[in-house]
């Protein structure tokens, strides 16, 4: 445990080190970084989904969430390029003012720091979490799940050696900006979560279980990320054809991210009618697009991501009856209600208090690409510092520059 501890520590305390010269980076010089980034991502694309493939041999389940072939690669490095092209917050005056003593007071945008990313299967995170830290000037630790362990070490392979190629040209760039945890002992998890001081903020990226753990064992403070229960509310003045669309899409699309649908509410005064709709709905989307049947179950599981195909339903009596049954059961990521009554929507949109509430709109556009920020970090479902899908602001925090000519403070 003590050589653990050490080698550990000597790893966090070079990412801290790293960390302070990044944020000098210029806007330039970080999309310079990027760009060689994707350089590598490319040449190394047949290694990465080649160490996928080995994963997905190996996994039991959560097929979808694990999968990186050439096309999943390909949107990923996209959204990197798209993340270049995005304002950099770093640097950024927020506010500022002249006090009546003459003080000159800016507010201005600063990295966090080094952030310990914590995350389970999807290996896109690996890219998202690197590339938005880098952007916004902050180093990273990545400690992803064992699912992923060799597609993870296949993708930080082309960061390390981007990173080195970058370090040649550029003073500042040094290759512990982005370090790798390559162990899936849960130890050296909880180890990491210690260590306050050298790491700034924590990100868990996954289900409840990782999220509750990473709370409760952690010293550093933490921003909730991922875990939902996705629910969304058929109002009795709904149009069906629309409802019938939004739900199968929010439940299809994509079963294994975190903004799928996993309850549906439905007003007694159309369930009859809608059921069958939605059922024909799901088959015919079966059909199509060649995935499994999704399995729905009245007044089953209220409490679960099921990240499957697989849906719960149940029928209310009213708008505020799905309310309650939203509060008791949510865990404040995304709801959306179906209807034709604005007054209906209104109420529902004010009332719920999740991070992203929608009206006539499918929940699976909750996505920092989505909602134009980029790739996100992750969808933050807590209530501070940052709500929702979050990207480069949301890894900002700020500090106060004073300039003054001598003023002191009266007695």
């Amino acid at each position: 445990m003590d050589a653990l501890r050490s080698k550990l520590a000597e790893e966090v305390l070079a990412t801290k080190e790293a960390s302070r010269t990044l944020a000098q980076l210029t806007t330039h010089e970080k999309n310079i970084l990027l760009s060689m980034f994707v350089e590598e991502l490319r040449r190394s694309a047949n290694d990465i989904v080649k160490a996928n493939e080995e994963d997905l041999k190996l996994a039991t389940k959560n097929h979808d969430r694990l999968r990186f072939d050439h096309g999943r690669l390909e949107m990923s490095i996209r959204e990197v390029e798209q993340i270049m092209t995005l304002k950099d917050f770093v640097g950024e005056v927020i506010e500022e003012t002249r006090r009546p003593n003459g003080l000159k007071l800016e507010r201005v945008r600063v990295p966090l720091g080094v952030i310990l990313m914590i995350y389970e299967a999807r290996p896109n995170v690996t890219i998202d979490a690197t590339v938005l830290a880098l952007k916004s000037g902050n180093a990273v630790i990545l400690k992803g799940g064992s699912e992923a362990i060799h597609t993870n070490r296949a993708i930080v392979s082309a960061i390390h050696t981007a990173l080195r190629l970058a370090g040649e040209q550029m003073e500042g760039v040094d290759e512990h900006a982005v370090t790798f945890i390559d162990s899936t002992d849960r130890e050296v998890t909880s180890e990491l979560l210690q260590m306050r001081g050298a790491i700034d903020v924590v990100i868990p990226r996954g289900g409840k279980g990782l999220i509750d753990m990473v709370k409760q064992e952690s010293r550093i403070p933490v921003i909730e990320t991922g875990a939902s229960v996705v629910h969304m509310y058929i109002d009795e003045f709904a149009n069906l054809d629309m409802a019938r669309d939004l739900a199968v899409n929010a439940k299809t699309r994509r079963v294994g991210v975190c903004n799928a649908l996993d309850v549906l509410l439905v007003h007694e005064n159309v369930a009859e009618k809608f059921f069958p709709m939605l059922s024909e709905g799901l088959k015919k989307s079966s059909e199509e697009r060649k995935h499994p049947e999704v399995i729905v179950n009245r007044d089953g599981d209220f409490d679960t991501e099921f990240l499957d195909y697989a849906l719960t339903t149940h029928v209310v009596s009213s708008l505020d009856d799905a309310i309650a049954h939203i509060d008791e059961h949510s865990l404040n990521h995304s709801e959306c209600i179906v209807t034709e009554s604005e007054k209906n929507a209104e109420l529902f949109l004010t009332r719920v208090d999740s991070a992203c509430v929608y009206w006539n709109a499918s929940t699976q556009f909750t996505d920092g690409a989505q909602f134009g920020l980029g790739a996100e970090i992750g969808i933050a479902t807590q209530k501070l510092h940052v709500r929702g899908p979050f990207a480069l602001d949301g890894l900002t925090t700020y500090k106060w520059k004073i300039r003054g000519n001598g003023q002191t403070r009266p007695q």
